[in-house]
């Protein structure tokens, strides 16, 4: 039978967990970790590395390798010159002044939820080696950043990589039990829940 996991999509790390014997277990990525670092790069030849290789090669690589993408999430270009300069990659103004992400080493434009996306992709495929079947649907929890409109948006992610939301939830219980977090999750911190088909 397929698992359902639950994913906490963060701005810096995220982690995936599943439910066994009743109780939340965290999913290690395949490079050991309990933790996946929520970057996304890309090199000079236009691999794409995600996690944990892609935030090795950041110092040298700074201009293609996108972090605190969350930030970002939902917002426009007007809103984000504050963030914009604590990072080394370019964020210009997209279709209706939404913030995009320009990569040099593909000279294509990214969606915040393009680069989310991404990241669910690898953590997916990290559960699906660890549990040795399909992964096909997943609670996912985005935390509240800087504004209120970029907590909102868990869905869009999941729906760059052509997965479906079925249902949606506000709950810290249900993020606890989800996620395999033993720390009650704040107001500040989290903002909703969405369950979605991957």
């Amino acid at each position: 039978m397929p698992k359902t996991v639950g994913i906490d999509l963060g701005t810096t790390n995220s982690v995936i967990a599943v439910m066994e014997g009743g109780e939340p277990v965290v999913i290690p990525n395949a490079e050991g970790s309990r933790t996946t670092p929520s970057v996304v790069a890309f090199t000079k030849t236009g691999e794409r590395l995600v996690g944990t290789l892609a935030r090795r090669q950041a110092a040298v690589n700074p201009e293609n390798t996108v972090y605190s993408i969350k930030r970002f999430m939902g917002r426009k270009f007007a809103e984000v010159e504050s963030e914009r300069k604590i990072v080394p990659y370019q964020v210009k103004p997209g279709k209706d002044d939404r913030v995009v992400v320009h990569v040099p080493a593909t000279d294509k434009d990214y969606t915040p939820e393009e680069i989310s996306a991404m990241i669910l992709q690898k953590l997916k495929t990290d559960a699906e080696a660890y549990l040795g079947e399909k992964v096909t649907d997943a609670v996912i929890t985005v935390p509240r950043t800087s504004t209120t409109r970029s907590g909102r948006r868990p869905r869009t992610p999941a729906r760059s990589r052509a997965s479906t939301c079925s249902a949606s939830s506000t709950s810290p219980r249900r993020h606890r039990s989800l996620t395999g977090s033993t720390r009650r999750p704040t107001r500040r911190s989290w903002s909703s829940t969405s369950v979605v088909n991957l």
